[in-house]
């Protein structure tokens, strides 16, 4: 018999006790887990401030009702740095590097060919219509899009001030933005090694002058590799947005994505199904091209929350190829109404996972 962290994390999750949050908890904060002779040694990690005894009851009982394999269970509880301390310090190490950014947000996906860019775009100028500061970091490094998406191509300008040089990132539509599309040619392929296109990556964050945002959104590349874990381990991310379409080979690669974020501890935020449907324009009929409902399945699945699903409309494409988001061009077209309420609902998760960690003053946002 197997018995694995994960197995164990969710019969613990089904614990109910007073003080005692399973949501603070992670695979990391099962330290220690053997199964010899039908039992089993667990040593867990919290950071409640609760009655140990009770809980340890608890888990034990728990584990006993789940898995009548195991005769008995020897369970462990140590204290780790309460969340306020653990908060207290990630929010150092993100404003020595962006000292004025409230939220860091990541769109990712486990593949190319999902609209991810297209959506990181659409979404940061959502945000801005709904009047919060927005910046965008283009961090696909070798196949960059934003520039092209904002329909912007001038060079960033430059400024000295008495301890560092920094650059000062474009602006359009509302969002701040900076790409290495804008410091290449056009044509020029990013023929680097991941050290090179992670370096690039923490300059962005360090080097340029973001100002006051409330949100920083990341355009990741696809997959889950030397950018993503680059992000993950310079700065404390608020979370991540997953980007899928509604086909399984698209939901196997968000999995691994969705994964790859919790097993380093990042909030998933929730997930976008992009390409979702499409709607005839001379019969009004709705097609499934790509399937349908494969983003709430996942969510289902992995508990995560589904903050949308995105129609197919040939429109967006245009938008992204002239440099003018649909969101900002054609307001009243369903895309667009769904585009900002998928942007609302972000703002509502981000005011759930502070609230978590901090007494952070909630983001206020006029629903109308």
């Amino acid at each position: 018999m197997n018995i694995t962290k994960s197995q164990i994390l969710n019969s613990i999750k089904k614990i109910q006790l007073n003080g005692f949050n399973s949501n603070h908890l992670t695979l990391n904060s099962i330290e220690e887990l053997e199964l010899k002779d039908k039992v089993l040694k667990l040593k867990i990690s919290i950071s409640d401030n609760l009655n140990v005894e009770a809980l340890k009851e608890k888990i034990r009982l728990q584990i006993l009702i789940d898995y009548p394999e195991i005769e008995n269970a020897d369970i462990q509880i140590k204290h780790n740095a309460t969340n306020r301390d653990i908060f207290s310090s990630t929010l150092q190490k993100k404003n020595s590097i962006l000292p004025g950014v409230k939220n860091t947000i990541a769109v990712a996906s486990g593949k190319g060919g999902v609209g991810k860019s297209t959506v990181a775009v659409n979404l940061a100028v959502a945000l801005a219509k709904d009047g919060f500061s927005v910046g965008l970091i283009d961090a696909d490094i070798y196949g960059p899009s934003i520039p092209l998406m904002l329909g912007v191509h001038e060079r960033p300008k430059v400024f000295q001030s008495e301890n560092s040089v920094k650059m000062l990132p474009l602006e359009k539509y509302g969002v701040r933005f900076i790409s290495i599309g804008l410091l290449v040619d056009d044509t020029a392929p990013i023929i680097w090694r991941g050290p090179m296109a992670s370096g690039a990556i923490k300059q962005f964050m360090s080097d340029v002058e973001w100002g006051e945002l409330e949100f920083l959104i990341f355009d990741l590349p696809p997959g889950t590799g030397d950018i993503q874990l680059t992000l993950v381990q310079t700065i404390p991310l608020t979370g991540a947005v997953i980007v899928t379409t509604p086909q399984e080979v698209s939901l196997i690669d968000a999995r691994k994505a969705l994964m790859m974020f919790n097993r380093v501890n990042v909030p998933v935020l929730g997930v976008v199904e992009n390409m979702s449907y499409f709607i005839a324009p001379d019969t009004g009929k709705r097609y499934d091209i790509f399937g349908s409902g494969g983003g709430e399945k996942i969510c289902k699945e992995l508990s995560v929350e589904f903050l949308g699903g995105i129609p197919i409309d040939p429109r967006i494409r245009e938008g992204g190829d002239n440099g003018i988001p649909m969101v900002y061009d054609l307001p009243d077209t369903e895309y667009s109404k769904i585009m900002m309420n998928i942007a609302r609902n972000l703002v509502k998760q981000v005011n759930i996972q502070n609230s978590k960690q901090s007494d952070k003053i909630e983001i206020i946002f006029d629903e109308n």
